[in-house]
C-alpha cells in the first residue's frame, strides 16, 4: 500500500487538516508516512510558532457563491462564525494559520436581505419565520463594524416581549426583527409595516459584549441565512 501511496501523496493537503481530522484520518496511517513529513504535520499542530517548510501546498481556493450570497462577510468570517457554532477549537496566531483550509461545513442560504426585502418586522416576519438554524449579520453604518448572533430556534411572531429560552436569549415580538435578548435587538416603536427605528446593544444576556458601546446605532444592511450542513 506505500508503495501505492507515493503517487498521491504530494497531493494531500496534509496541513490544510484541523487537529481532529489529523487525529482521526492521519494519525492511523503513520506507518505508511515518510517519518520527516509525518514529523512535520505533528509539528504544525504541537508548535504553532514553528516555521512551516517553503514547499506545502497552499489550500485549494474555495469559490464563496458554493457557500454564501453575502454583501457583508467574506469566507474568514464564515469559516469563524462555523466554528462557534461547532464550538470547534480554534488556535490563534499560529504561522500555519494562512496553510489550512478554512472551516466551511454550511452551506448559508440566504433567506432576507434588509437592502433587497426591506428593513420592517413584518418582511423579517414573512421570510423567518418557522426557520430554524439562522445566523444573522449586521452591518453596522459608519463604522464597518459587523454584528450577528446565531439562532438554532424557530423564529416566530408574538406579541410578547419575553425570552423565550433564557440558554440563547432570543427574544420573539411582531414589532422586532432579530432580537438577541437586549444585547441585540433590531425593532420599531411603531407597527410592523413600519422600518425598524430603534436598533440597540447593552450587555444582558450572554456573557461577552456584543458591541463595545451600549447605545443606539443606525445600520447598512442586514442578511439572515438559513445554515444546511453540506
Amino acid at each position: 500500500m506505500k508503495i501505492t501511496l507515493q503517487n498521491i501523496l504530494p497531493s494531500i493537503r496534509f496541513f490544510s487538516l484541523s487537529s481532529k481530522e489529523f487525529l482521526q484520518k492521519v494519525r492511523p496511517y503513520e506507518k505508511l508516512l515518510n517519518n520527516q513529513l509525518y514529523e512535520d504535520i505533528v509539528n504544525s499542530h504541537m508548535n504553532p510558532d514553528s516555521e512551516p517548510a517553503n514547499n506545502i501546498s497552499p489550500p485549494r481556493n474555495i469559490k464563496i457563491e458554493k457557500i454564501i450570497d453575502s454583501k457583508i462577510v467574506n469566507l474568514n468570517i464564515v469559516s469563524m462564525v462555523s466554528k462557534w457554532i461547532d464550538k470547534a477549537v480554534i488556535i490563534n496566531n499560529s504561522k500555519y494559520d494562512h496553510l489550512r483550509e478554512l472551516y466551511l461545513p454550511y452551506q448559508f442560504e440566504l433567506l432576507l436581505r434588509g437592502s433587497r426585502d426591506e428593513f420592517t418586522p413584518k418582511k423579517f416576519h414573512e421570510l423567518c419565520d418557522g426557520k430554524s438554524n439562522t445566523v444573522t449579520f449586521i452591518k453596522v453604518k459608519g463604522t464597518e463594524e459587523i454584528l450577528g448572533g446565531y439562532n438554532p430556534l424557530e423564529w416566530e411572531t408574538t406579541d410578547d416581549c419575553n425570552v423565550i429560552d433564557a440558554n440563547h436569549a432570543i427574544d420573539y415580538s411582531s414589532t422586532s426583527g432579530p432580537k438577541f435578548g437586549i444585547d441585540l435587538k433590531m425593532t420599531t416603536y411603531k407597527d410592523a409595516s413600519a422600518a425598524f427605528d430603534s436598533i440597540y446593544c447593552e450587555k444582558r444576556h450572554y456573557e461577552r459584549s456584543i458591541r463595545d458601546t451600549c447605545d443606539y446605532f443606525s445600520i447598512e444592511d442586514y442578511e439572515v441565512f438559513q445554515i444546511i450542513r453540506r
